[in-house]
């Protein structure tokens, strides 16, 4: 299949991952089918995990800071009785318990408190870093680390099914939530052990699983050609942010990197755009509030 040559392709891939891959994997899979170098992801997935993962291609990579921001929505299928060393399916398992006479009422009520801001602890099976090296490096070798509970936001988590001792559940949540460690702790609170069974990622900020390419599928596909209706526009990551449209003048500024006037009012960041409704980057707020300031200055040919 032909190919075009490196900084061609601008977007992002929506990739359905399946089980078994990491999400490096993933990524190392496009770029050589892409034949592009700027490549990347927004937002972890597990191995065992499946669903969307949203992948950069060229300028979309500026854009992947604010995606990863975003909340994301995932299927959760948590089995009490049993526990992990990971919390997850990937682990070793290091106990089976029990699992007492738990019904649906007790359990929605257990999910009901989990709702809001709090504070969670990353899983020692985890790649949060901690003196340069990630906890699973320390986990490998049987070491528990002290490290510092982060603060995340369940926006929203719902019971769709209850088959003892399976909990099917969905899970809106905002960035750093692992879901994993939510089954755990659902476990400690019925005193006989839960971990995260299966893992589907539904959506990631504005993208949805529905909208996801598998790769078997995108193999198939002569990008070069079908790029414009199988890639999203790399804006779209940040479709919820405000935006603003330059004349002329004021774009030959903006490749220049000099600062735009800002209204008073307007969100701390905005996409940018020339009176042809080409993208040309996004501004942020300087620190006294009266200009854009370029922060991700793209080609108009993009």
């Amino acid at each position: 299949m032909p190919r075009r040559g490196p900084g061609r392709l601008h977007g992002y891939l929506l990739i359905d991952k399946p089980a078994g891959w990491t999400s490096h994997d993933v990524v190392a899979y496009v770029r050589r089918l892409t034949g592009e170098r700027a490549v990347g992801h927004a937002g972890t997935l597990d191995p065992a995990a499946t669903g969307l993962l949203p992948v950069a291609v060229g300028m979309a990579t500026r854009t992947l800071e604010f995606l990863s921001e975003s909340a994301k929505t995932y299927l959760a299928e948590v089995t009490f009785g049993v526990r992990t060393d990971s919390y997850d399916i990937d682990g070793t398992v290091v106990a089976s318990e029990r699992v007492v006479a738990i019904d649906r009422d007790a359990l929605e009520s257990a999910l009901e408190g989990l709702r809001g801001e709090q504070h969670q602890l990353p899983p020692m099976h985890s790649a949060v870093k901690i003196g340069g090296k990630r906890l699973y490096e320390f986990a490998r070798r049987g070491e528990v680390i002290e490290r510092e509970p982060r603060v995340i936001t369940i926006h929203d988590i719902a019971l769709f099914a209850w088959q003892s001792p399976v909990a099917t559940m969905c899970v809106d949540c905002s960035k750093g939530t692992y879901i994993r460690s939510i089954a755990n702790d659902l476990g400690q609170r019925f005193g006989c052990g839960a971990y995260l069974s299966n893992l589907v990622r539904l959506r990631t900020g504005p993208f949805l699983l529905d909208d996801a390419w598998t790769l078997t599928e995108l193999a198939q596909i002569d990008l070069e050609a079908e790029w414009p209706s199988v890639a999203v526009h790399p804006d779209s990551a940040m479709a919820a942010r405000g935006a603003v449209v330059i004349d002329a003048s004021g774009a030959a500024n903006w490749i220049k990197g000099k600062a735009l006037p800002a209204p008073s009012g307007d969100p701390e960041s905005v996409r940018v755009y020339d009176e042809q409704g080409r993208w040309l980057g996004i501004a942020r707020r300087s620190s006294d509030g009266n200009a854009w300031q370029p922060h991700k200055v793209v080609d108009v040919a993009a």
